[in-house]
C-alpha cells in the first residue's frame, strides 16, 4: 500500500539506459481521501483516433444503397447491422454512431484542370474538409485538420501532442500526376493549410519514440544489440514503485508492462522474420513492417492503446490505406487488388466482391474496439473516453465521386456521444457538419465553422425509426 496523504504524479516515468516508460493512470495517482472525480485527473481526458480507409464503399453505389452494404437500413436504435459492411461492429453496437449520407463536396474537381485528380487530393480533404490548391510544387495549401485543432488545444500537456500512423508506403499511388503534389496523397494531417505532418508507417519507430528507447539511432541500435527488453534496464524502478502500490494498482502495472514486452517480442518477431533473407511481400518496407496488413495494423492499434493507457498522447491519425493502391486482401475472400476492385464497373457481382473488402477493414476494429473497452481510465475504461472516427472522403470510387460517403463513429467520447445509433443525413449534408459538431463536443467551442460545414448535426437525438427508402 501507497503511504497515506502521499501519491504518485500522474508524469511518474520510469528511465534507465536510454529508456524512459510512462506509467498508466493508477488508484496512487490520486492524493489520498480525495474523490477521483474531484482530482484535475478525474475530468475526462478524450482520446480522439481519426482512420482514413481510401476508396470509399460499395455501400455508396446505387445497388449498393438499396442493398445497404454499408448503412442499414432502418435509422435511430433498431437497426440491423447484419448486410452491412459494419456487421462485425455488432457486438459493440453500444459505442457506435453511425452517420450516413453526408458529402464531401472539397473533394470534387472545382475547375477542368482538377478533373480525374480526385484519388490525388482526397486525403488531404479528409480531416481537413478543405479543398486543396492544385499544384506540384512547395506551395501546397489545405487547410488544419480536426486531429491538430484538438491537438494544437488539448495536447499540449501531454508528451507528445499527436502521432501519426500509415500502413502505406508513401509515393506509392503513381507518382505526382493530376498536377497534385505527392504530399496530398501522402497525409492526412495538416497542422495549418501549408504545413502537412509525416505519418509513420514502422511499428519499430511508434514504439521508440513511445518509450524513448535511445537518444539517438546509435543508442537504440546498441539497445536492440543487447537482446534485452526496454523493461530490462529499469527493472529496479519498477520493483521499488511496486512496493508502494496496493494489489489493485499493482496488477493493473503487471498487466500494462506485460501489453509491453509482448509488443515488443512482436516487433522483434517480424524484424527477425524480415532479415531472415526469406523472400518479403513487401520487399521494400522497412524491416519492422509486417507483410501481413492484419498483423501490422493491429500492432498498430496496440500501440495506439498504450499510448493512450500512459496519456503519453491523446490524439491519433492513421492512414489505414493509400489511394490507388493495388494492395489485395486475401482475407477478405477477394483477391482483387484494392484499386481495381473499387472500379467495379457497376456491375452488381463486383460490387458485392468490393463490399467483401469493405466488410475485411471495418472487421479489424473491433480489435481496437475491445482493448480500449477492456483498458482501466480512470473509474471508467477508454472505450468510453474515447472517439474513434472511421471514414473515407470517397463515396462510389467507380465514378470518383464524393457523396453518400461511408462514416462511422466509436467510443462514447467522455459522454458526449450516446452510441447504438443510426443517423442518416438530409441529402446533401457536408461531412464537414458531423465533424464542426465533433470539434465543438471536443471543448472547441469557439470554432464557428470547419471546411464547408453550414451547421451543427444533431449526433445524439434519437430520430424516429423508419426504413430508409434512400436515393441513388
Amino acid at each position: 500500500m501507497y503511504i497515506e496523504q502521499k501519491h504518485l504524479s500522474r508524469r511518474t516515468v520510469l528511465k534507465g539506459m536510454g529508456v524512459t516508460v510512462a506509467l498508466p493512470f493508477l488508484d496512487a495517482m490520486v492524493p489520498a481521501g480525495t474523490a477521483w472525480a474531484k482530482t484535475a485527473a478525474g475530468s475526462p481526458k478524450v482520446r480522439l483516433l481519426c482512420m482514413e480507409m481510401v476508396h470509399g464503399s460499395a455501400g455508396s453505389t446505387a445497388f449498393g444503397i438499396k442493398k445497404n452494404l454499408w448503412a442499414p437500413a432502418g435509422v435511430g436504435q433498431t437497426f440491423d447491422l447484419g448486410p452491412t459492411s459494419l456487421a462485425t461492429l455488432e457486438p459493440l453496437r453500444d459505442y457506435v454512431t453511425i452517420v450516413s449520407n453526408t458529402d464531401v463536396r472539397n473533394a470534387e474537381a472545382f475547375a477542368l484542370p482538377e478533373i480525374g485528380g480526385d484519388h490525388f487530393r482526397s486525403s488531404a480533404v479528409f480531416l481537413t474538409q478543405s479543398h486543396p490548391k492544385q499544384t506540384q510544387g512547395s506551395d501546397v495549401h489545405a487547410g488544419t485538420s480536426l486531429d491538430q485543432l484538438y491537438a494544437q488545444r488539448f495536447g499540449q500537456d501531454t508528451p507528445i501532442p499527436s502521432m501519426q500512423l500509415s500502413v502505406e508506403n508513401v509515393d506509392q499511388a503513381g507518382g505526382c500526376v493530376y498536377g497534385y503534389s505527392c504530399v496530398y496523397t501522402d497525409t492526412i494531417s495538416w497542422a495549418s493549410p501549408t504545413q502537412p505532418l509525416p505519418m509513420v508507417r514502422d511499428p519499430r519507430v511508434v514504439f521508440d519514440q513511445l518509450f524513448g528507447v535511445g537518444a539517438t539511432a546509435e543508442e537504440r541500435r546498441a539497445n536492440r544489440r543487447a537482446d534485452r527488453s526496454i523493461l530490462d534496464w529499469i527493472a529496479e524502478q519498477v520493483a521499488q514503485v511496486r512496493k508502494e502500490l496496493s494489489p489493485g494498482d499493482r496488477a493493473r502495472l503487471n498487466k500494462y508492462l506485460d501489453d509491453i514486452r509482448e509488443i515488443e517480442r512482436r516487433i522483434q518477431q517480424v524484424e527477425a522474420r524480415n532479415s531472415s533473407g526469406e523472400p518479403r511481400d513487401l520487399p521494400d518496407a522497412p524491416i519492422g513492417v509486417p507483410d501481413s496488413f492484419e498483423e501490422h495494423v493491429k500492432l498498430l492499434f496496440d500501440l495506439q492503446v498504450l499510448a493512450f493507457a500512459s496519456d503519453s498522447t491523446r490524439v491519433f491519425s492513421f492512414k489505414l490505406g493509400r489511394d490507388a493502391s493495388g494492395r489485395s486482401y486475401p482475407e477478405s475472400g477477394n483477391r482483387t487488388g484494392f484499386h481495381n476492385a473499387s472500379h467495379h464497373g457497376e456491375r452488381e457481382d463486383r460490387i458485392l466482391d468490393f463490399a467483401k473488402i469493405n466488410r475485411y477493414h471495418v472487421s479489424l476494429v473491433p480489435y481496437l474496439l475491445e482493448k480500449l473497452k477492456n483498458t482501466p481510465d480512470g473509474d471508467t475504461n477508454l472505450l468510453e473516453n474515447s472517439l474513434v472516427l472511421y471514414g473515407s472522403p470517397m463515396g462510389d470510387s467507380n465514378i470518383h465521386n464524393h457523396k453518400r460517403v461511408p462514416l462511422f463513429l466509436a467510443g462514447h467520447a467522455g459522454g458526449k456521444l450516446r452510441g447504438n445509433l443510426h443517423l442518416k443525413a438530409a441529402d446533401g449534408t457536408p461531412m464537414a457538419n458531423v465533424m464542426l459538431t465533433l470539434l465543438h463536443g471536443l471543448g472547441l467551442d469557439d470554432l464557428k465553422t470547419f471546411g464547408d460545414s453550414t451547421a451543427e448535426f444533431d449526433l445524439t437525438s434519437v430520430p424516429t425509426e423508419t426504413t430508409e427508402s434512400s436515393k441513388a
